[in-house]
């Protein structure tokens, strides 16, 4: 029953995601929430008597005590946006979802890259999404996209083959399989990566729930790379909502007798970055990510302890600040410093001027 008050509180009507956050962030939890005095909420932006009427009022209960067990039935985490890991970038657009259903492991995440494009994608678009994302997943970059039809399948089984990470975001619950002849591939990417979605576990894969979701899949990347989108797709949407919030859009250029190709076309007259190649993507990521990206996930050496791989692993590829470490580590000050002493002394770990550490 850890996320009672998570399920609890989200249940209660008039309170989206974006006033979810402002009441976690006002009283520290959701449970805090519930037992906060009526004059209290009203000091939150946004809650009116309505809203102070609907938490006074509402009984959680049911599907709060429901979503628990099935959660614990279904091996599933929640990943809340007060927990270590959840998605950095996603905290930055305009409205979070205040928990995540995680299948799989979702960290490490960055450098993340999105790959969407057509349900119906031609050859051409299949061969070029699984090759480049294979080639991303060499590179170490996350390759996220919807787990759907077409460019979505290429694109995981692209990474899966590369040896990376992919993670995949729903339209459904995490405990649905859509589309059902990908069910082989979703036990590889909760192998691989992780399965994520926002939706309670039952939610069908209805329409509605695709446009919602595009904002997730982009948000938590660095950028989005549509392969083949016609002029009204949701590809163009998740293009869109990546652009709204900040993020680095690429297009695979197409041929222009072809409808599938369009949308890509008008992206890229638009200003999207061609890519003819995963350097085309890699030059656009930010320093640091893009640094990452350079260095292949390094073979973890053997006998090393979990908390000991997890700050290995955040020291491969160029030199990191202990302050670094320490604020993309689930550890403390404390532990951090004794484990890197314990990497040293294992001819692990090199400790450089300045308080920087590499893997050797």
């Amino acid at each position: 029953m850890d996320h009672y008050y998570w399920f609890a509180l989200r249940a209660v009507p008039r309170i989206g995601n974006i006033l979810f956050r402002r009441l976690v962030e006002r009283f520290g939890s959701p449970e805090a929430v519930f037992r906060a005095g009526t004059a209290e909420l009203a000091t939150v932006r946004g809650v009116s008597e309505a809203v102070v009427e609907a938490i006074r009022r509402h009984d959680p209960e049911p599907f709060a005590a429901a979503e628990c067990r099935a959660v614990a039935r279904g091996g599933v985490r929640i990943v809340t946006l007060l927990d270590a890991d959840y998605p950095p970038l996603l905290l930055e657009i305009a409205d979070p979802p205040p928990f995540l259903y995680v299948k799989g492991a979702l960290a490490p995440l960055e450098p993340a890259v999105a790959m969407v494009g057509s349900r119906r994608a031609s050859s051409y678009g299949r061969t070029v999404t699984e090759r480049l994302a294979e080639d991303l997943a060499r590179h170490g970059v996350t390759v996220v996209s919807g787990m759907a039809r077409g460019v979505d399948t290429a694109a995981h089984r692209g990474a899966l083959r590369g040896g990376g990470r992919t993670v995949g975001v729903l339209g459904c619950g995490v405990d649905l399989v859509y589309p059902p002849e990908n069910a082989e591939l979703f036990r590889e990417v909760e192998r691989h990566g992780a399965l994520v979605s926002e939706f309670p576990l039952g939610t069908p894969p209805l329409a509605e729930n695709f446009p919602r979701r595009n904002r997730i899949i982009s948000g938590i990347c660095r950028g989005v790379l549509v392969v083949e989108a016609a002029e009204q797709s949701g590809s163009l949407i998740t293009a869109r909502l990546a652009l709204d919030q900040g993020r680095e859009v690429f297009a695979i250029p197409g041929n222009i007798t072809s409808g599938a190709s369009r949308g890509t076309n008008a992206l890229i007259r638009e200003g999207a970055k061609l890519v003819a190649g995963v350097e085309d993507i890699l030059e656009e990521l930010p320093r640091s990510a893009a640094a990452a990206a350079a260095f292949p996930p390094a073979a973890v050496p053997p006998d090393l302890a979990p908390a000991e791989q997890e700050l290995y692993r955040i020291c491969c590829g160029e030199p990191v600040h202990i302050d670094e470490i320490i604020a993309r580590s689930s550890l403390t000050v404390g532990d951090v410093s004794a484990i890197l002493l314990r990497l040293e002394l294992k001819g692990v770990l090199n400790q450089l001027p300045g308080k920087f550490f590499a893997a050797l």
